[in-house]
Parts: structure tokens; sequence; C-alpha cells
């Protein structure tokens, strides 16, 4: 039987928790096309190398470059031969994130085709320890040499030495560093990490695996402008619906630093805008509509049951499990108009349910909430935030942190929640108690594990009580009831070291040119391949 030559590939990886793609199995194959083909990527991990790959067999043979190619002869590489990677790799450009295999920016410096030189059988030019090959890259072209530096003992990795020859492609004194822009993007690892748009799904079919971060666009357009042509009431087309609008003047919100109250056409407006990028955190879930009919600054209510003037389009659910007296037909906003609906009737924010209709007793994510007290400074609640940002390093867990619009922080960690051993609320819950229980004793001046508040003593609770069925927490781009409608905002891990950064820091009329910008920071979660490890 032909060898699958990405064994050791997977085997060193745990693709419940890497973002990798895993790879069809590859036997002995052609490449594809006229050529095989290279591709050499800028990786910054632990430390800055470049990945040199050829197309030999199905598979990308790889070396890691420290210092990377180049095109002056007079220099020479080390290079770490390490092990095949898919062919999926060839225009991976995105952020693996920190805590996986690998963890760190990537973009596509180089890429194109080569052949092989004085051989046929460029695998066993590999297995030999001398490859000599013709590149034809954007950045990199002429003759490269690969020479093995003698046999490595059992375990190490081989060290090679990669050389540019002496041909009419050479430039002395050419440094790879003076060109760090990809070939594909034209971006800088700089700016593919401020502004991801892709990873791999290593739970997904090959032709799913690269997701794509940046959210869908937010409305925009002739449709939003229509709003503004309506007086006070009237009937708006949006999303495919008609909707009647009713007192769209009526202040919401109080300003905030001295601007103009937040009124109800602004969150409409909002709510129509955002609908496209918050519908996948949405969907398929039990909404719990927090409503303010007379403005933030007046007293508001939870409103569960959908009502019965709800138009017949309104997506819902009935709930089988709800007792008597209990909520039973609920708000699911599976379509962009619904969230519209939701804010004209008066819902402010939205806290959508951590499981899905179709399985209310399995949780998508397990939620730790960062929960200030009195006494605790927004320094204090950054400490505790990093320290779990550690934690999930250190596991090798995915998790993706927002700022709640209020004072506190939230990390939500999606996990599997189909098939044998998916976890229930219980194993979701003892595993957040774990893990901030752990946090906590680091640091136990600042958190009190005090049930009510008035027994905390002013200090912060790591909040795992929330992983219930029927809990909720708010949903990502929710607005709060507070003075300009700040948002609860997905942020990035490394926003948690940035001075600028406040927990309400978000105010609604800011946030579609945050995600203009930034795209949609929260998109890894929607990634439910995950299974927790276990904490002792």
């Amino acid at each position: 039987m032909p060898k699958d030559r990405l064994t050791r590939y997977r085997g060193m990886r745990d693709f419940a928790r890497t973002p990798e793609p895993s790879g069809a199995p590859v036997v002995d194959v052609p490449p594809a096309g006229d050529r095989p083909r290279f591709v050499v990527q800028r990786h910054r991990a632990r430390r800055l190398h470049y990945d040199l790959r050829f197309e030999i067999d199905g598979v990308l043979v790889s070396w890691a470059v420290p210092r990377g190619p180049t095109l002056d002869p007079s220099v020479r590489r080390m290079a770490v031969h390490v092990e095949d990677h898919p062919i999926e790799y060839l225009d991976f450009e995105g952020v693996i994130p920190a805590g996986e295999y690998g963890g760190g920016d990537v973009i596509v410096w180089d890429i194109g085709t080569w052949e092989p030189h004085a051989t046929d059988d460029p695998a066993a030019a590999v297995e030999s320890g001398e490859l000599h090959v013709d590149v034809f890259g954007e950045k990199l072209r002429g003759r490269l040499v690969l020479v093995r530096r003698g046999r490595q003992q059992r375990g190490e990795k081989e060290q090679w030495l990669l050389l540019h020859k002496h041909d009419e492609h050479a430039v002395d004194g050419w440094d790879t560093e003076e060109h760090p822009r990809s070939v594909l993007s034209g971006r800088t690892n700089d700016e593919v990490k401020a502004d991801p748009d892709r990873m791999w799904r290593s739970d997904a079919p090959l032709t799913e695996a690269s997701v794509d971060l940046r959210p869908p666009a937010p409305l925009g357009g002739a449709a939003l402008a229509s709003l503004d042509e309506l007086g006070t009431a009237g009937t708006w087309e949006v999303h495919g619906r008609e909707l009647r609008l009713t007192n769209l003047d009526k202040p919401l919100f109080p300003g905030r630093d001295g601007e103009p109250p937040v009124t109800k056409r602004e969150l409409v407006r909002y709510a129509a805008a955002i609908a496209p990028v918050v519908l996948p955190y949405l969907r398929g879930r039990a909404l719990n509509m927090h409503r303010y009919p007379n403005g933030a600054d007046r007293p508001g209510f939870w409103h569960k049951e959908l009502p019965k003037h709800a138009p017949d389009w309104v997506p819902r659910w009935d709930n089988p499990d709800a007792d008597k007296g209990e909520s039973r037909t609920y708000l699911v906003v599976d379509e962009p108009a619904a969230l519209v609906w939701a804010a004209n009737f008066g819902a402010l924010e939205w806290h959508a349910w951590t499981s899905l209709t179709d399985s209310p007793r399995r949780p998508t994510y397990a939620m730790v909430d960062l929960d200030p007290g009195e006494r605790t400074s927004w320094e204090d609640l950054l400490v505790l935030a990093r320290l779990h940002r550690t934690a999930l390093e250190h596991l090798g867990v995915r998790g993706q942190p927002k700022v709640t619009g209020r004072r506190g922080i939230q990390i939500w960690v999606p996990v599997r929640h189909t098939g044998p051993g998916a976890p229930d609320f219980a194993a979701t819950r003892a595993w957040v108690d774990r893990l901030s229980k752990s946090v906590g004793a680091v640091v136990p001046e600042l958190v009190s594990w005090k049930w009510g508040k008035g027994d905390r003593g002013g200090l912060a609770r790591l909040d795992y009580t929330q992983n219930a069925v029927n809990k909720t927490l708010v949903a990502p781009y929710s607005p709060r009831p507070s003075p300009g409608a700040p948002v609860s905002m997905p942020i990035s891990w490394d926003e948690l070291d940035d001075p600028e950064l406040r927990p309400d820091g978000f105010p609604l009329r800011t946030v579609i040119d945050r995600l203009l910008e930034r795209g949609d920071l929260f998109r890894p979660v929607l990634d439910f391949g995950q299974d927790l490890p276990p904490l002792t």
C-alpha cells in the first residue's frame, strides 16, 4: 500500500484544537498543471520565520527558514526540514489563533511554479539530501539549492542549507526583509494581524476549510436612506419585509459627551445595518428581549413571550419544556428583518440563548463572565481577562473576548454540541468553574466566590453560573441601555493590552465604521468543532 504523505503532519496536531487543514489522505500523485507549485509564507509565530514549500507528490514538502530565502548568492541560510503540509496551504493567508500549533499571522510572501534540476524524481532527491530547483515566482527567480547538513539523531529535525546559485537572477546584497508584502493581497503581517480575514477550520471539508472572517457587509445605501425620508411613522421596506414603524424621533438613549440623544430612528437604522453581521449569532436561538419603550433612562423590563400582534412572518419557537405560566413562544431571529422588528418593538438589548432550539439542552458555548464589583477597577478586570487569555493559550482552547458595553468582559468558548460526548450544561458549567477558580487563585485579592452581590465586599465575581439552560448573555453588537447606546463589542485578544480600551467605549454611532475597518473579530466562535480538555 502507498504511504500517506501527511501521516506525520496529522500526528503532530490535534485537529479538535488547531485551525489548520487536516488535508485529505494523500498518496503518491502527480502535481497539478504543467509545473508543480511552490509558496513562501512569512509566518510570525513564537519567532519570525519563512516557510518554503514545494509541491511534490500531492503534498507541500516544507522547510522553515528563519531568515528567509534570498537572491544573494553569497548568503547561506539555515533551513529546517519540517513535516509535509497539505496542498490547501498554498494560498493560506490569515491568522492562526493564539494557543494553536503555529499560532500567529501568515502572509503569502511569494508564490509561483518550479522545476527540478538534474533529477526526474524530486522526492528521491529530498530523501538523498540534495535538491536543486529552478523557481519562477514573483520575488524569487533562478536556481535554489537545498543541501542536508548530515543525518540527525532520531527525533531531531533535519538541518539543511539553502542558497541561491550565481545566475542571471542573482542579486548581491538582496535583503528578504526589504520586501515585506504579500504577493496575493499586498498586505504586511501587521496589516493581516490587525484585520484578519481568513482562518482554517479543521473540522470542515476541504472545500469549506478556509473561513472568511470578514462579516457580510452591513446594510447601507438606498435602503437606509429611505428610512430618513419617513416622518415620525410610516411603512419601511427593509430586508424584503414591510415594517410599520412608529415614534421614530423619540429619544431612546441619553446623549453622551455633549452629543444629542440617540433616537428610535437611529436604533432601527442600526439594527437594519448590523443585522447581516449579527445574524449568525442569533439564528436558530430563542431571543430574550430587554425592552425600554420609554427610553433607556426609564425602567425597562424583560419580554420573552412573542406578542400575539407580531406579524405572521416573524420567526418563532415554541419551547416544549415550558411549564405552566412560563414563556412558551420566543422570537427567533432567523432573518434580518426580525431584528429590525424587535428594535421597533422597543428591544434595546438582545440576549440569545446559548443553545439552539433544535437541541436546547446542549450548549454551543462555554461562557466566562467577568463581573466587576464596586471595588473592581478597570485595570483589575483587565488583569483577570489577561489571566484567562494565558490559561486558554496554555490549554490550547479557542475563545474570543468582548466588552459588555457596561463594566464587564465576557469570553465565549465554542464547543462541539452534536454527537457522542458533546457536553451538557452541567459539564460546561463545571469546566468554567474549574478554569476560573484556577485563575482566581492567582489573584485572590481581586475575586470573591460569594453568591450574593452584597456579600462580595465589592470584589469581582468570575461567574460560571450563566452556563445553564435558559440562561443568556448579551449578544455581540447588542446596544446597552446607557448614554450614547454603548455596544457589547467583540475585541481582539491584543486589545486587552490597549490603554485606550474601555468596556463601554464603542457607542452605537461608531460601530459600523469599526466593522468596515476591522471586520467581525468574533467570527471564530462560530466554529463549533472544539472539545474542552479535562481540567485537574
